[in-house]
């Protein structure tokens, strides 16, 4: 693969790489109806895009909300380009292929003298989030300042930015990333097994049962100030409905409660998200571990589900305390004799799971 140490770097200002736009002064669309245009905002996460629009909605949408409107075409931006965060989560980027509307708190990055590919757009934004730590949501990268930012990125013979080799070095990286997919796909898959045809859920028999009667340990975690966090690398799990609960990671083992192969639930916050950790964690006290020791990763994943159907019932002004997760009624599948039908959840999950990497594979393949 080739070698980034090996080449020689330039720094080279953003107006010298960029054509830098400002995104539009407005307010963001009204969602009356999913449409097909993304919004992209000034988020950390799904690639930018906070909703999608219709033209009808962005084409009367106006910054004031009055009829002092702007056309359509000072609204839509074309696709094929890269958007930067400016306010915010301030110096995320993200590639966007198509057409799309935004706020004026992304700059829009259209390429000089070179047409942008996906490989060259994803080269160019692990070098542009570079900058993300000179900015923050009190200095802000506004296109006015960015023009004056720079951008290091590797030149070839003539000084010039190398493209052909950064094209190259991303099309080489997909694929050992995508090799490796197949890999793990092709190993989960072989300890899946066949996808064994069982009945639907509707054809099921069901029982309500005590949450304390399926789990032999409910449990709920400890309260860890964030103050007496210590950097580490253990997951730290609190009450978001993010990232499997996962808080952060902290290096606390003095005075806090490590739980493994159990689920999480959420007493507060995100009251009744629930998740199957397979791994060591620190539980907060917004957290209470559910513990079944004969149960394995497929039954806690369809337990998973069931108890996910809490968040309908609590909010954060009615958490879900001790007393309360101690009456908890949960709902599952049973055999002739009334018992809950462990066999059927377990092959339930892997069934479900051997569709999703089956259907994986189509779209890596495709």
């Amino acid at each position: 693969m080739s070698n980034l140490q090996e080449k020689k770097w330039k720094k080279f200002l953003f107006s010298e790489i960029f054509d830098i736009k400002g995104g539009f002064y407005n307010k963001k669309p009204e969602k009356e109806e999913i449409g097909t245009i993304p919004f992209i905002g000034a988020t950390d996460s799904n690639n930018g895009i906070t909703q999608f629009n219709t033209i009808s909605s962005i084409d009367k949408t106006t910054k004031t909300g009055d009829n002092n409107n702007t056309s359509i075409g000072n609204k839509i931006f074309k696709g094929n380009c890269i958007v930067v965060t400016n306010n915010g989560s301030v110096g995320y980027a993200y590639y966007q292929q198509h057409p799309f509307t935004c706020s004026h708190d992304v700059n829009p990055l259209y390429l000089k003298n070179q047409k942008m590919t996906k490989e060259l757009a994803y080269f160019l934004i692990g070098a542009i989030e570079k900058q993300r730590v000179c900015f923050t949501y009190i200095h802000k990268w506004r296109p006015k300042r960015m023009k004056k930012s720079s951008i290091m990125l590797p030149v070839d013979l003539n000084n010039n930015p190398d493209y052909v080799f950064m094209e190259e070095y991303m099309k080489e990286l997909e694929e050992r990333i995508i090799n490796k997919q197949k890999d793990y796909i092709y190993k989960q898959l072989n300890i899946l097994g066949e996808n064994i045809r069982i009945k639907s859920l509707n054809e099921c028999q069901w029982k309500k049962y005590n949450v304390k009667d399926i789990f032999e340990i409910v449990q709920r975690g400890k309260r860890l100030k964030t103050e007496d966090h210590i950097s580490g690398d253990i997951p730290y799990v609190s009450s978001t409905a993010l990232n499997n609960g996962v808080d952060r990671f902290i290096g606390n083992n003095n005075n806090v409660r490590k739980f493994k192969d159990c689920l999480s639930l959420a007493n507060s916050g995100s009251v009744g998200s629930c998740f199957y950790e397979p791994f060591e964690f620190i539980a907060s006290d917004h957290i209470t571990h559910l513990k079944n020791n004969s149960f394995n990763k497929y039954h806690y994943l369809f337990m998973a589900t069931m108890l996910n159907r809490l968040s309908d019932k609590y909010n954060f002004n009615r958490e879900i305390n001790d007393t309360r997760i101690s009456k908890e009624i949960i709902l599952l599948p049973v055999k002739d004799d009334n018992t809950p039908d462990y066999d059927y959840m377990e092959q339930y999950i892997k069934n479900v799971m051997i569709d999703k990497y089956n259907k994986l594979l189509e779209f890596i393949n495709s």
